[in-house]
């Protein structure tokens, strides 16, 4: 709660003009620091064209935000997926930085969705999953839409889906719609792979 708050504390204290003050999307009090670290990186990015650097008291009281890791930010307003970026391997020296990056990514460069703009930020709800390392999985009964995120893959085609997604609910589901982003046919074979996320709201 205390890194929480001095995260907060942070943003707020940061020269901005008058007039963003209400240009920023409203979190709840408990929402993870990853969350207001991707929340910030997006407001930032759109008022400025700016990337942000993480404060460095994120790395003293968080450690593990200084590890690697995959990570997907996703994005929704009014309930509906207003953009989503991630990625299965880190890209940046630590997840603060992939967390950053891909946050912007998905307001800006999801090819689904036009540009996000400043007046929808207060309105955004922003989800992170950090990313677990994938394995192989020796059969479809090692699989769990809802614990396991997995990644379909044949040649250069490549198809992920996150676990525990609304509106996918069974494996059977969430293969089609793997297979489906990577362009690749039900009966084609593949490589499957699965990993587990650690959820931030």
């Amino acid at each position: 709660m205390m890194l929480r708050s001095r995260l907060r504390d942070f943003w707020d204290t940061v020269s901005r003009r008058p007039w963003e003050r209400g240009s920023r999307p409203r979190l709840p009090a408990a929402a993870h620091p990853l969350v207001g670290l991707a929340a910030e990186a997006i407001r930032t990015f759109l008022s400025h064209q700016r990337v942000i650097e993480p404060p460095d008291f994120l790395f003293d009281e968080m450690p593990e935000a200084r590890m690697p890791a995959g990570a997907f930010v996703c994005l929704k307003c009014e309930g509906r997926l207003r953009g989503c970026i991630g990625t299965t391997e880190p890209v940046h020296p630590t997840v603060a930085l992939e967390v950053i990056h891909n946050a912007i990514g998905a307001a800006v460069r999801d090819p689904r969705f036009p540009q996000l703009q400043i007046v929808e930020l207060e309105g955004l709800d922003i989800c992170v999953d950090v990313l677990g390392p994938s394995e192989p999985v020796p059969d479809l009964t090692a699989l769990d839409h809802q614990r396991y995120g997995i990644i379909v893959r044949s040649g250069e085609r490549r198809g992920v889906l996150l676990p525990d997604i609304e509106g996918i609910n069974s494996v059977a589901e969430q293969l089609a719609a793997a297979r489906d982003k990577a362009a690749l046919s039900p009966e084609e074979p593949v490589e499957i792979l699965r990993f587990e996320v650690t959820r931030y709201r």
